[in-house]
């Protein structure tokens, strides 16, 4: 629409027609170049006319002032016609033609088309134009004769090789406006006549009559010849002319000035009455009328003319004529006149000068006449026509608001009174609401613009004295029921300059109120502008063959259908633009979802993951933001947008609508509601593609992907990186390749970071994700496309639908493989809506970093929410978002954040065998095994991939290992306590198997058998059979570097076992070796003659007794049936021996075994007791003096040297079942060492008499060989003999014990007898004379330390004697 301009009525209107084929670009511009010239010097205006009609002529060539130029869109509407005398600055004055000229192109066509289409814009009765002209622009060279003569005299050729074309058209408009001039003269000059008062004066807004009832001209002769010849066509009268006085109902006639065999040229200019009938014209038209409305005109022509003193004085002198109430709206319009000359005459004064008034308040009178003018239009009261004629009041009335508004408006912008003020009354451009003085110039409907601010707008109050609110109270006077009386075009004009005016005054709801109502009158024109039965619109469509000839112009016939051919969609995108403005400023933003073009390219990898920064941003604000305006309203509101988007019809618009409105406001929207507008955008979507629209929606659920997780592999595809290094280690027997390389150190940080590895999937198998996704609506959502956005190698995947439930998260499982090795990163999902486009949604890795910045964000949300308050539509949330001191924050750690975003990554490593356990030899995978039994599995495994495996390796587990593993690891057992348990683990494992002799290639599809040993423990109860197996010599390219690294795959077999616990060991002991040991006892149930005592016999007896113990134990049978139970001794330098005992059920044997004295070195039982395990070594937490550690040390490797000499087997009786006996459970006392070790220093003591020769007599002893039976009071001699047994010779001495020694008599000393020094394997004897001087039993003790030892250590010998004195 064109804008309202102050000064319309001192400007001239010029109404641009393109003619012909010209092109838009071209018509453009040259247009852009002739409203360029928007004033004309009155000095610039000539012509030859010397009589009446050059009245409003300038007065002499140098006379100053200015013709005002206005060019309109368009025409004003027939409805305005009324107005043609009473405000003819309202009307096109000139028409200019713009054409272009090829070579192909006829001027004569030209001139053809340019009448036609003078014809079709004005009506045949109208008195505009009063001058017209066709401008031809070449295009090129040489494509048209320049000299056109008498031909073609409406048309001015201007070749495309002269310059300065500007200045000429400049040129061109002045001799039109000279035209015009003339043309005004000639109409007043027919005004000035008493019958033209008389009909000035008829009605309220008269129109001239026929010509018949108009006085003749004063020159009868015709002026065609004292014209100028103008390229343009004549429309001034020929009031001579026989056609003036014809009774025609046609009015007046104007002469023809076309060419032969061209159309005939517009009529007369002056207007022409609506057809009269042929009576005479009220009495009241003879009678003398007032000449007030005539100087009212000839001051609106002296205006148009330049000539402002003139004007001035006609309409101080009409006014003094208006009196009666009719004359009220002409006293109205000659006070606006008033009004509109001292800001032409500012402007032509201070024109190129910048200053300001020197008064106080120059706008005041002019103000005052406004405002009058204002209440003369109100309270007019029209008495004829009164539908034509209010529609015509509410018009001039509105008008006269807006100039009142207008004009303070302007002073208020250019900050006073001044050349600014001046130049956006009169030459207000295309944007006349948007001056530069304020500091934001930007299109107040732009969704992107923002508002000047408060401090801005009242600066300009305080330097004008002028306040919004003054403004605003003028300007709302326009609104009001006399809005409907108004054209709808002229309805739309001031409601958009309203609004306008209010948006530039920061009165935002205002505007978009009265935008509201602009969009209503539109949309009216819009739905009743649509006419299916127009020809060249719609087509119909019958049923039937016979149907066809029928006319198109009367009623379809039934059956028929109509169908638009051309939907035209100019404007839709302005009227869409003021439908979001209207919705932004009630905090409803329809642009939250975009629409996309398909035809563009996808969104590369930065974009979205700027886009995703934005959703990020916007799910931390979500939780801080308060609700903006009145959920009612915006609702209905957002039904209008819609409605208007449909009407047009623009249906991605109403699809972007419904979802923008759904992705914002559901939290408050009724179930009802959201269905609808989901339903409305699905159909939108559906309706837009049929029509072939190539926009489409983005995705505009908000972030619909909570999360995803990679499902773990099963078990037995689950591939394990192993270093190539660890391979060499498989020679040294162990299997630490398959169960892992063990950590010395029981806390290590490189582990426990190890554990946070890469997920590792296989090169062409498949694997699964699970994707999160979530639906706040109450509808269930429906998602034509979802898949997987990876980076990285290729990834196979298909795209799947999916509908996810209202209010819900809903988990999808998508499958997908990797085609070669390599990284594969996950980003995130590609989401597609029906009808829109697909977005990617990138969910980046919850690190540290990331949360730490979501914290700080999220921190000073929380920080700034309530801390400021803000007003008005400055608590839109987009507003405060703008305004919040974190936004800055944000930026900047924008580009730190993007550098540590890190997303979810595998390893994709190359294609791996696989293999399956096709049988195994046990029944229900279950084994029975008595205590210390072994047992085999037989497992057959199949390849069943492409792939050979080279590699296999077997490791297990079992239900004793975790228990021990957790006593081991909280380290409360004792030193002894933990050899046993990791001897139990490492020498007595539950599952072995022999992998030497073992395949260790299976072919693809091929099979293998491997055996298991299977160990019975008391204890266990399950167990698990691990089969780890890879393909590690595979083949690769010379280039390629080998790889450092393979992959193995593992198998599980899980096996319950049952273990019987029948025999127990207990009571072991060992004793000291006498001659007792061999005799079989009394109590004995067998027979001294049956082959068990003698071989019992046989095994008891030994030779020195002195280098000899007995190993005794008990085996007690808790099963129910019996067992052999079988004690082996195999020992270095002895014959190999065992002994055999049956052990009934419930029953217990003890067992004996001789078993040759142990010696070990001091280096040897010196050592610390070992660990079997590879465990950081752990200070002991027991407080053990150095002997107390010594002598446990002692008791260890002796205890060990024992079990490897002796050793226990067991056999079902009468079965073929067998198994070790294991004595690990037994302890060993300091006794037991005692007899088990080999003496540092043996002492033997015996009892010698001597004869009367001096022979040594031994005395004698009980059969048992135990005690010696010496005779009382007798001298005897005790022989004691020490032999140094250790490899390094002893400095001895002896200590002898007599006990009880008061009834022994006995000669020399029994403490510290010196012995010497002895080598190794030298002997000593000392002789000590004895006599019992009673009957009864003696004791007799020696002990051998070594001089120079610690006491405690010292004791390196002993020996001792029983002795029973008794009468012969």
């Amino acid at each position: 629409m064109d804008p309202f301009t102050y000064a319309s009525l001192a400007q001239i209107r010029i109404l641009l027609l393109p003619v012909g084929n010209i092109r838009k670009a071209t018509f453009e511009r040259w247009a852009q170049d002739i409203r360029s010239i928007d004033s004309v010097r009155l000095g610039d205006i000539t012509t030859d006319v010397k009589d009446e009609r050059s009245r409003f002529m300038p007065n002499h060539q140098l006379a100053s002032g200015y013709l005002h130029l206005a060019y309109p869109s368009h025409p004003p509407p027939d409805s305005h016609a009324p107005l043609s005398l009473f405000r003819t600055s309202d009307f096109p004055l000139v028409v200019i033609g713009i054409a272009s000229c090829g070579e192909n192109d006829s001027l004569a066509t030209i001139l053809t088309h340019f009448q036609t289409s003078l014809h079709e814009v004005f009506p045949q009765e109208s008195m505009f134009p009063l001058a017209s002209n066709c401008f031809v622009f070449e295009e090129s060279d040489s494509t048209t004769n320049i000299n056109l003569g008498d031909h073609f005299p409406g048309l001015v050729v201007i070749p495309s090789v002269m310059g300065h074309k500007k200045t000429y058209v400049g040129t061109l408009i002045a001799d039109l406006c000279s035209k015009v001039l003339v043309e005004l003269a000639t109409v007043m000059q027919t005004l000035e006549s008493p019958l033209g008062n008389e009909y000035l004066n008829a009605t309220l807004f008269p129109v001239l009559p026929p010509s018949s009832e108009l006085p003749r001209s004063l020159d009868d002769e015709p002026r065609r010849d004292s014209l100028p010849l103008l390229p343009s066509h004549n429309s001034q009268p020929e009031l001579t002319s026989p056609a003036l006085r014809s009774k025609s109902p046609l009015g007046l006639k104007r002469n023809s000035t076309m060419g032969p065999g061209l159309l005939p040229s517009r009529h007369s200019s002056l207007p022409m009455s609506p057809a009269l009938p042929h009576k005479k014209r009220p009495t009241t038209i003879g009678a003398a009328s007032s000449h007030g409305r005539l100087f009212k005109v000839l001051a609106d022509f002296f205006l148009l003319a330049g000539r402002l003193e003139e004007a001035s004085i006609w309409y101080t002198e009409a006014i003094v004529l208006f009196k009666g109430p009719n004359d009220a709206p002409w006293h109205a319009s000659a006070l606006e006149g008033l009004a509109t000359i001292p800001v032409v005459e500012g402007w032509a004064s201070t024109h190129g000068v910048n200053g300001t008034s020197g008064d106080k308040d120059p706008w005041a009178d002019i103000v005052d006449k406004l405002n009058q003018a204002i209440a003369l239009y109100q309270k007019t009261t029209p008495t004829s026509e009164p539908e034509a004629t209010l529609s015509l009041l509410a018009y001039l009335y509105c008008s006269s608001v807006l100039r009142h508004s207008t004009l303070l408006y302007s002073v208020w912008s250019s900050k006073g009174w001044g050349p600014l003020a001046f130049t956006a009354m009169i030459q207000p451009g295309p944007s006349p609401f948007l001056p530069a003085t304020l500091p934001n110039n930007a299109s107040p409907t732009s969704a992107s613009s923002a508002r000047n601010s408060y401090a801005a707008l009242e600066r300009l109050t305080s330097i004008t004295g002028i306040t919004r609110a003054q403004i605003a109270a003028s300007l709302s006077q326009a609104h009001g029921p006399w809005l409907l009386h108004l054209d709808a075009r002229e309805r739309v004009r001031t409601l958009e300059c309203m609004a306008a005016m209010y948006g530039a005054l920061g009165h935002v709801r205002k505007e978009a109120y009265l935008l509201r109502e602009v969009l209503g009158c539109i949309m009216d024109l819009v739905v009743c502008g649509r006419d299916e039965r127009a020809a060249g619109s719609a087509r119909v469509l019958s049923a039937g063959l016979t149907a066809r000839n029928s006319s198109l112009g009367g009623n379809a016939a039934q059956g028929t259908v109509g169908i638009r051919e051309n939907e035209r969609t100019e404007g839709n995108e302005s009227i869409l633009r003021i439908v979001k403005h209207v919705c932004r400023v009630h905090g409803v933003d329809l642009e939250a979802v975009k629409l996309v073009d398909m035809n563009t390219p996808n969104r590369d990898s930065e974009q979205s993951q700027a886009l995703e920064d934005a959703e990020l941003d916007d799910d931390l604000l979500q939780s801080a933001r308060e609700p903006f305006g009145w959920p009612e309203l915006q609702i209905g509101i957002i039904r209008e947008a819609i409605a208007v988007a449909e009407a047009l019809p623009d249906y991605p618009a109403v699809a972007q609508f419904s979802l923008s409105s759904l992705k914002l406001l559901h939290p408050v929207m009724s179930p009802g509601d959201q269905h609808h507008l989901y339903s409305t955008a699905s159909r939108a979507l559906l309706t837009a593609k049929r029509r072939g629209d190539r926009r489409a929606m983005d995705y505009w659920s908000g972030k619909p992907v909570v999360s995803i997780e990679i499902l773990p592999l099963p078990l037995v595809r689950v591939p394990i990186e192993k270093p190539l290094s660890i391979l060499s280690q498989a020679a040294a027997g162990t299997t630490s390749i398959l169960a892992g390389v063990k950590d010395p150190f029981l806390y290590n940080p490189r582990k426990l970071m190890s554990g946070q590895a890469k997920t590792v999937l296989v090169q062409n198998e498949p694997f699964d994700l699970v994707i999160t996704l979530q639906n706040p609506y109450v509808f269930d959502l429906d998602l034509q496309s979802l898949q997987l956005s990876t980076s990285g190698v290729s990834f196979v995947s298909k795209a799947s639908p999916v509908v996810v439930p209202a209010n819900s998260y809903h988990p999808v499982t998508i499958s997908g493989k990797a085609s070669e090795p390599g990284t594969l990163v996950i980003r995130g999902c590609i989401v597609q809506a029906p009808g829109g486009a697909a977005r990617e949604f990138v969910l980046p890795l919850s690190t540290e970093e990331e949360e730490e910045r979501r914290s700080r964000r999220r921190s000073a949300l929380e920080c700034e929410v309530g801390r400021s308050k803000h007003a008005g539509l400055d608590s839109r949330y987009w507003e405060k978002s703008s305004k919040r001191g974190s936004a800055q924050v944000g930026t900047t750690t924008t580009a730190a954040a993007k550098k540590t975003v890190r997303f979810l990554e595998c390893t994709v490593v190359p294609e791996q065998p696989l293999l399956r356990i096709r049988r195994t030899s046990l029944t229900h995978g279950a084994v029975m095994l008595y205590n210390g039994e072994m047992s085999t599995i037989r497992i057959t495994l199949e390849n069943v991939s492409s792939l050979p495996v080279d590699l296999i390796r077997l490791t297990f587990d079992d239900s004793t290992i975790a228990p021990a593993q957790q006593a081991l690891a909280e380290g409360e057992l004792s030193v002894f306590d933990t050899y046993e348990t990791e001897y139990d683990l490492v020498h007595r494992p539950v599952f072995t198997w022999d992998s030497e002799h073992e395949p260790q290639k299976i072919d693809p599809g091929h099979k293998r058998v491997i055996t298991v040993n299977c160990f019975g423990k008391v204890g266990c109860t399950s167990g698990a059979i691990h089969v780890s197996y890879a393909f590690v010599h595979r083949p690769q390219d010379r280039l390629q570097e080998p790889s450092e690294v393979f992959y193995t795959r593992q198998l599980s077999y899980p096996v319950l076992v049952t273990v019987y616990h029948m025999l127990e060991c207990q009571g072991m002991d060992i004793l000291s070796y006498t001659g007792a040991t061999t005799t079989i006892s009394a109590d004995d149930d067998f027979d001294e003659t049956s082959p068990e005592a003698k071989a019992r016999k046989a095994l008891l007896h030994v030779g020195d007794i002195a280098d000899w113990c007995i190993f005794s134990i008990e085996v007690r049978n808790t099963y129910g049936l019996p067992f052999e139970v079988t004690f082996e001794r195999n020992q270095e330098g002895v014959e190999h021996a065992s002994i055999t005992s049956l052990v009934p059920p419930g029953s217990t044997s003890r067992v004996v075994l001789p078993v040759k004295k142990i010696s070990l070195s001091e280096e040897h039982v010196s050592q610390p007791i070992p660990m079997l395990s590879d465990r950081q070594y752990v200070v002991s937490t027991s407080k053990l003096s150095p002997a107390e550690e010594r002598a446990q040390r002692e008791l260890f490797w002796y205890r060990e040297e024992l079990f490897k000499v002796v050793r226990g087997r067991w056999r079902e009786n009468g079965g073929t079942r067998a198994g070790d006996l294991s004595l690990r459970q037994q302890r060993m006392t300091m006794p037991m060492l005692e007899a088990l070790r080999v003496e540092t220093a043996r002492v033997r003591m015996t009892l010698v008499r001597y004869d009367e020769e001096g022979n040594a007599q031994p005395v004698p002893v009980d059969p048992p060989g135990s005690k010696y039976l010496p005779q009382p009071n007798e001298f005897v001699y005790l022989r004691t003999s020490i032999t140094n047994l250790s490899p390094s010779e002893l400095l001895l001495t002896l200590n002898l014990t007599l006990e009880p020694s008061d009834h022994v008599v006995y000669q020399g000393e029994l403490l510290d007898i010196p012995i010497g020094r002895l080598a190794r394997g030298e002997a000593h004897e000392v002789e000590t004379p004895v006599a019992f001087v009673a009957c009864g039993h003696f004791d007799f003790a020696a002990e051998v330390r070594a001089v120079g030892r610690p006491r405690d250590s010292s004791l390196v010998g002993h020996g001792k004697m029983r002795i029973t004195a008794s009468d012969p």
